[in-house]
């Protein structure tokens, strides 16, 4: 059984339904699509959603208004959804859905951004760290574990534009790298590098000084998965040519035995 899976930072789900979202959604059609950065309630979840067929659906929203937030469209249901990490400080900000089938977990997260000051540098690394607490014992039932989402960190040199310059700019510090060195070491894989070992492919742009355009970006939106099931993975992708937010989704494609 082959499937889709999309992962996307909309920056605000009610903006990017402006830019095309459905239309983009309802073409492509991946069978599983991870959004972070909703930025919404409960109550304010748009209606044109009714229009994304043959999905379900799984919100989590942060207790603050019109912050963080993430969400699941599945087009297969679930056995089970978690929407935490079972750490109040982390919960309450809507960062997590964790879906479990027949045959993997997925994780859709949007981690934590460290550039506001040293106390939020903190906890985005404390976020890192329950993270993986909780991918390890996701992977110690003997299931794939797919963990997508918008990880605030570039991995290497190799994943910005311009790595010098940002040596010292949160999202690529060495103590918030040292987390992706770590989970590589325990056997996560970049399902990204194993198709694409080029430079210059980025998922995130500034809005400032024409970036995009430019391509000065970073890529910091990835599927990891446990290196016990990367023979189930087929192809890992990121659509830059897909517009509507500051990110761009990134993709990946799964067969299940």
């Amino acid at each position: 059984m082959d499937i889709t899976l999309w992962s996307w930072n909309v920056n605000g789900l009610r903006a990017v339904l402006s830019k095309d979202f459905i239309s983009v959604i309802n073409t492509e059609k991946p069978d599983i699509l991870g959004l972070q950065e909703t930025k919404l309630q409960e109550h304010q979840i748009p209606e044109e959603f009714t229009i994304l067929g043959g999905y379900r659906d799984f919100w989590s929203h942060a207790h603050r208004k019109g912050y963080s937030g993430t969400a699941v469209f599945s087009a297969f249901d679930p056995l089970n959804a978690e929407y935490g990490i079972g750490k109040e400080e982390f919960d309450t900000e809507g960062r997590i859905v964790i879906l479990e089938y027949e045959k993997f977990f997925l994780f859709n997260v949007y981690f934590p951004n460290g550039q506001k000051d040293e106390e939020r540098l903190d906890y985005k690394l404390r976020f890192y760290d329950r993270m993986l607490e909780v991918m390890q014992a996701k992977r110690a039932t003997g299931k794939m574990v797919i963990v997508t989402g918008d990880y605030n960190t570039a991995h290497h040199p190799i994943d910005l534009a311009n790595p010098k310059e940002n040596e010292k700019t949160s999202g690529f510090l060495p103590i918030e790298r040292a987390w992706l060195d770590k989970i590589s070491s325990l056997g996560w894989i970049d399902t990204f590098r194993l198709f694409h070992p080029e430079p210059q492919r980025y998922s995130w742009w500034s809005y400032r000084a024409g970036a995009r355009p430019r391509n000065v970006g970073w890529r910091i939106d990835y599927f990891w998965v446990d290196a016990e099931h990367q023979a189930w993975v087929k192809d890992a992708d990121i659509r830059d040519d897909i517009m509507g937010s500051d990110h761009c989704p990134v993709t990946l494609k799964i067969t299940l035995p």
